[in-house]
């Protein structure tokens, strides 16, 4: 399975690079939602995004709306992971096609959970 953390956080892309590697996912990483773009193009399709809300270039949000307009990647799971708590922002990325919504901070129990009900986790 591969993985695409976009976080301008070094120090979170590490924190959840190093959960997701627990969990036998190949990790790519993004600075941005721009740069997640790009990544997507050069790996090809992965099965899961975890997002952060709030970055440079192009934010979470955006990228969310920019990946549901591709038909390409129809079949990636988009996970925000951010500090964003007002419902307003929970219910946007949620309606831009956002499956999942993790308030930092987190446990990796809490992200193996969120996995496990994407349908990403082998038994």
């Amino acid at each position: 399975m591969r993985a695409l953390v976009i976080d301008d956080s070094r120090t979170m892309r590490v924190v959840l690079r190093r959960i997701l590697q627990g969990c036998d996912f190949e990790v790519y990483e993004a600075g941005d939602g721009l740069e997640a773009l790009d990544v997507l193009r050069d790996v090809g399709q992965a099965d899961v995004a975890l997002i952060d809300y709030n970055m440079p270039r192009m934010n979470g949000l955006d990228f969310i709306r920019a990946v549901r307009r591709d038909g390409m990647y129809r079949g990636l799971c988009l996970m925000m992971v951010t500090s964003e708590s007002e419902a307003d922002k929970v219910a946007a990325a949620l309606a831009a096609g956002a499956h999942e919504y993790v308030m930092k901070p987190f446990t990796s129990e809490i992200i193996i959970e969120k996995l496990g009900l994407l349908g990403l986790l082998t038994a």
